[in-house]
């Protein structure tokens, strides 16, 4: 039996592990096969505080892990297929066995969309982003393409164009997705410009990106934009499969908080991008796991009397 059961091993869920642990509380770590988050696959990471120099995604997590592990938390590298939160305690279910938790804390995290092109893969990190608040500073001055049509990617364009030289919008269609404020923002700025009716065929370049090679859906005509960047906007994808009749879930799917970082279901709790489809930042998630874990001692304080 667990005090606190969480769910994930990017920022959110180590967070709150070094929290639940401090407080006293015998903490599970469900961390996932593949665990670290979308930090795993980030190169520099230059605004996570405390780091003045930069730091890579994948030091920054073993860092974050090592922190936890000092507190003494059971970590398990599987991943949860099934939980049952309709009574307490809770059981989740991770490589075939059952845990038992008094509190969950869901961070699971989300992952962004990508358009599933090899050059896409081959540039990631190196000119291939899929955030701008978090990457857009290192093409200060240059020129970049985002993708998509939708408020992300209008977001996103909008973002870059207080950094950057210029930003081409690349959309699949002759109209926009967004809200008709963000259409109008992105509309008005004289450093975007957009590309309609077109879907990337490639992303060019030797040891970084070069341009985007584009294929007009309606002429058939290739064309070849130049940039030094490239953003992929066209959203995320919150990693909830295994919770759908669970908890509460928007229409995107994205964990449903409402006091704080409780779930509809008391006792569960959900931190990071699992359930901010807002800021996506590390440090925001940091924070999210953070409260969850306080907001899971609290929990436990007041149902389960020492």
């Amino acid at each position: 039996m667990h005090d606190v059961i969480i769910i994930g091993s990017g920022s959110a869920g180590y967070t709150a592990a070094i929290y639940a642990c401090r407080a006293g509380r015998k903490t599970l770590v469900l961390a996932g096969s593949i665990p670290g988050g979308q930090l795993m696959i980030t190169s520099d990471v230059e605004n996570f505080p405390g780091f003045p120099e930069g730091v890579l995604g994948p030091e920054l997590m073993e860092k974050l892990r090592r922190q936890a592990e000092k507190f003494g938390p059971e970590i398990i590298y599987d991943d949860v297929s099934f939980v049952d939160f309709s009574s307490r305690p809770f059981k989740v279910v991770a490589g075939g066995k059952s845990y038992e938790g008094k509190s969950v804390i869901i961070a699971t995290g989300a992952n962004a969309k990508w358009l599933g092109l090899p050059s896409e893969t081959k540039f990631r990190g190196k000119g291939v982003s899929s955030c701008a608040t978090c990457d857009g500073f290192f093409f200060k001055g240059k020129d970049v393409v985002t993708v998509g049509g939708g408020d992300t990617a209008m977001e996103e364009a909008n973002f870059l164009a207080n950094i950057t030289n210029s930003v081409t919008v690349v959309h699949r269609r002759d109209t926009l997705r967004a809200s008709k404020i963000m259409q109008e923002r992105a509309t008005a700025n004289p450093k975007i410009h957009f590309v309609w009716d077109s879907a990337v065929k490639e992303i060019t370049g030797d040891d970084k990106v070069t341009g985007v090679r584009l294929h007009n859906l309606k002429s058939g005509k290739d064309s070849h934009v130049n940039a030094d960047g490239v953003f992929i906007a066209i959203g995320y994808e919150p990693n909830t499969g295994f919770l759908k009749g669970k908890v509460d879930l928007d229409s995107q799917g994205y964990v449903v908080t409402r006091k704080d970082t409780e779930t509809n279901v008391p006792g569960v709790f959900a931190a990071g991008d699992v359930r901010d489809h807002k800021y996506r930042q590390a440090v925001t998630a940091a924070a999210d796991g953070c409260m969850a874990a306080i907001d899971a001692d609290r929990f436990l304080a007041e149902h389960y009397k020492a």
